[in-house]
């Protein structure tokens, strides 16, 4: 597990040095949408919380800059405010991430990892833990905490590369090429019972705890997320001119921005165009589309006559073993993702074609349900049965209950330690610049019960 801790965060900090060393100052600096922050920001929180829980709760150690918390603090400086603030300036984050994981580096060397894992009913919390470990070395959690904080931050950092105006900054090889799909457009799940959520996988994070049993009625999947071309038909069809698609705010929303196709693209001579990394070019039909917002997602679903899955559709789709009672790690198994599995890891910078990774699909045949894009479901974004937040309330306790819903599965900008098939992302049902996507589903019809088909 320490060999596992130490990689994860080399390379996340690799990750996070390609993202801040391709782009001159000013870009670092400046603040390319209000949605996101300054990268810079970002690359000295990185640094701040790493500080914070590796350095302070884990090793003990004397604060380097505690007058930075407060700056680096997200829920005390919303993102559109951040450039205002006096942020350490490029040189100086830089110089002040690497003493920190140069000291993480050591106290990793040195911690005792303890057996188990945090999150039981009375462990103590993160503000207990800077005075003791409180569960935070258990398994090494908190290293594999900070690795996924990071990754996660990369992944922001990513969204605000895309958001960049100006020359390409990025760049990472397509995807390999597959033949066109021509599987089954949907497949059964069956109804019954399935395990949700974790109480053993050691990095798993608060919210994807403890594991508990769920029913799922049998329903109807899409073997691949909802792709381009298809999505283009919703669009070509007038769906953005349609108010019966959509949810009451989906429409005030589209009707108030003027919004007419997903973020990034562009009609231009007859045929539509999208903005990727600086580059622009065709928006190619097999991928699965990216950048649409959950009121998006929810009205071509029911344009097309389906629905968006449930969050507890989507986990047992990609988690259960038919025959097996029990859910795996990842839709083809309890194996690590490889490249073979799945397109995670900024290893390419747009999704592979619809059907690829037959390696990485379900026993049920589902492909791609790791990786290429976040997948929204129906869900709100609440905590599971006997929920206990870990190793602080504002990591997922406090989103609790708002305005937001669940997406699923990660995208090709997730990094594969902080993704599983209990992880569970949130956002605000208006947003698009991140690199979600959706697949469909519907119920058994009743012909098809009362035929034996499930």
């Amino acid at each position: 597990m320490r060999r596992r801790a130490r990689a994860a965060l080399v390379a996340a900090r690799e990750r996070t040095a390609l993202l801040t060393s391709c782009v001159e100052d000013a870009d670092l600096t400046a603040q390319h949408s209000p949605l996101m922050s300054p990268l810079v920001w970002d690359l000295a929180h990185i640094g701040n919380q790493e500080e914070q829980w590796l350095l302070r709760a884990v090793g003990g150690r004397d604060a380097l800059r505690p007058e930075i918390d407060s700056l680096y603090d997200a829920f005390e400086h919303p993102r559109a405010a951040r450039p205002s603030l006096p942020l350490l300036p490029p040189d100086e984050a830089r110089r002040y991430a690497a003493e920190v994981r140069g000291r993480a580096l050591d106290v990793l060397e040195s911690t005792r990892f303890t057996p188990g894992t945090p999150f039981t009913p009375g462990t103590p919390s993160a503000h207990d833990g800077a005075h003791g470990h409180g569960g935070l070395t258990d398994a090494g959690f908190a290293f594999g905490m900070i690795a996924q904080h990071e990754q996660q931050h990369d992944e922001t950092m990513l969204i605000t590369h895309q958001l960049r105006k100006g020359a390409p900054a990025l760049t990472a090889p397509d995807p390999e090429p597959v033949p066109a799909y021509d599987g089954p457009s949907e497949v059964l799940v069956p109804g019954g019972p399935f395990t949700m959520g974790t109480s053993t996988e050691p990095w798993a994070l608060d919210n994807e705890r403890p594991a508990h049993r769920r029913q799922v009625a049998p329903f109807f999947l899409d073997t691949t997320p909802v792709t381009n071309g298809a999505y283009q038909r919703f669009v070509d069809d007038g769906g953005y001119d349609e108010p019966r698609w959509w949810h009451e705010r989906g429409w005030e929303t589209v009707r108030a921005h003027g919004i007419t196709a997903p973020l990034f693209w562009r009609r231009e001579g007859g045929q539509w165009l999208r903005r990727r990394f600086g580059h622009v070019e065709p928006v190619p039909a097999d991928e699965p589309v990216v950048h649409v917002s959950w009121y998006e997602a929810d009205a071509y679903a029911r344009w097309a006559g389906r629905r968006l899955p449930t969050e507890a559709e989507w986990e047992k789709a990609a988690r259960h073993r038919p025959g097996e009672d029990r859910s795996a790690r990842y839709p083809w198994g309890d194996e690590d993702p490889t490249p073979r599995h799945a397109n995670l890891g900024q290893r390419h910078l747009r999704p592979a074609p619809a059907g690829s990774y037959p390696r990485g699909a379900s026993p049920l045949g589902i492909r791609q349900l790791m990786g290429d894009v976040w997948e929204w479901t129906a869900s709100d974004f609440l905590p599971y049965p006997g929920f206990v937040a870990f190793p602080y309330r504002e990591y997922s306790e406090v989103f609790f209950g708002g305005d937001y819903k669940v997406l699923r599965g990660g995208a090709f900008s997730v990094d594969a330690v902080a993704c599983r098939g209990t992880f569970r992302n949130w956002d605000h049902p208006v947003r698009r610049q991140i690199f979600s996507g959706f697949r469909t589903a519907r119920d058994v019809t009743a012909a098809e019960s009362a035929a034996g088909l499930v």
